[in-house]
């Protein structure tokens, strides 16, 4: 396979850096004026009738069978519904830069899952989760975080519980093969649950849209698609076209950028317990992700090994 263009792969791992880095000052601004469940569920619901639109004009089909839309539906509520969806209730009453430190935990939630599961994790590894959820505990503790309160910061954690969950399960799960499909299916039914969710907490009733301010729903906007549609296609084609160690980078990156854009445009200011804490959950992300880098390298190396001949 062709290596593609160095201008090609620095575009779209930029776009995923800065976009998805950006999406948390999105949410929160986005939520001043908006309802968060119902306007975050329609955000999926669009960029999903989006995605369904663009593959029936690239010719795809977006038919599944009866279990694929099951357990998209699961994936896709676990990722998106709880794992997203719960952030924009978090960020109503936390920071932005705070909630993109307590997501950057994720990978090593991940890791702890494998662990817990008996998948075999190298120890420096399981060291560096150690670190990182050491450095979570100090964003989180009782006045460690300013103005954040306890019900918002407890939301937040349990929006990346969820989305680990849905990481870990949903390799494991009879998702549809076509990755662009099952990510419509997944914002399709994560849009639906949250606008449900949404009207069972009454957001529906107290909606009033001369509210809404222009910066709130260009932030909407914005999450709708760039967040949705354009970040996740360079994902997606980063994932076929680039290594992986290099795309997994944003996840040490994105929390970096949100810090730094909540502090430039909200004036939002890090106590020096927030400080520690991020710097160990990015260190700790850091040593994870090369880490496992170089054990799949090992072990890529040792199943070529065993296919040659004696």
């Amino acid at each position: 396979m062709a290596q593609p263009a160095p201008w090609k792969l620095l575009t779209a791992l930029w776009t995923v850096y800065l976009v998805w880095g950006s999406t948390y000052l999105a949410i929160k601004v986005s939520v001043e004026t908006l309802p968060p469940f119902v306007s975050s569920g329609l955000r999926f619901l669009l960029a999903g009738a989006l995605l369904a639109v663009m593959l029936a004009a690239t010719g795809r089909s977006v038919r599944v069978t009866r279990r694929e839309l099951g357990s998209a539906a699961i994936v896709g509520i676990a990722l998106l519904g709880t794992g997203v969806g719960v952030v924009a209730q978090a960020e109503t009453r936390i920071d932005s830069s705070v909630a993109a430190m307590i997501a950057g935990t994720v990978p090593l939630q991940v890791i702890l899952l494998r662990t817990l599961a008996r998948e075999k994790v190298a120890r420096a590894t399981q060291l560096s989760v150690l670190a990182g959820l050491a450095g979570l505990a100090l964003i989180v503790v009782p006045g460690g975080s300013g103005a954040s309160s306890a019900f918002g910061l407890a939301l937040m954690v349990g929006a990346t519980v969820s989305w680990s969950l849905g990481s870990f399960f949903g390799q494991r799960m009879p998702v549809p093969r076509d990755s662009f499909v099952a990510t419509t299916w997944e914002m399709l039914s994560a849009g639906a649950f949250l606008v449900v969710l949404g009207a069972v907490v009454g957001e529906l009733g107290t909606v009033d849209t001369g509210a809404f301010s222009l910066e709130s729903v260009a932030a909407w906007l914005y999450l709708a698609v760039f967040g949705s549609l354009v970040a996740f296609s360079a994902y997606a084609w980063l994932m076929k076209n680039a290594p992986i160690s290099t795309v997994v980078t944003h996840q040490y990156v994105n929390p970096v950028v949100a810090i730094a854009l909540g502090a430039l445009v909200l004036g939002e200011r890090l106590t020096v317990a927030i400080g520690i804490g991020a710097a160990l959950i990015v260190g700790s992300v850091f040593v994870a992700v090369r880490q496992e880098n170089a054990a799949r390298r090992e072990r890529s190396r040792a199943a070529q090994a065993a296919e040659q001949p004696a």
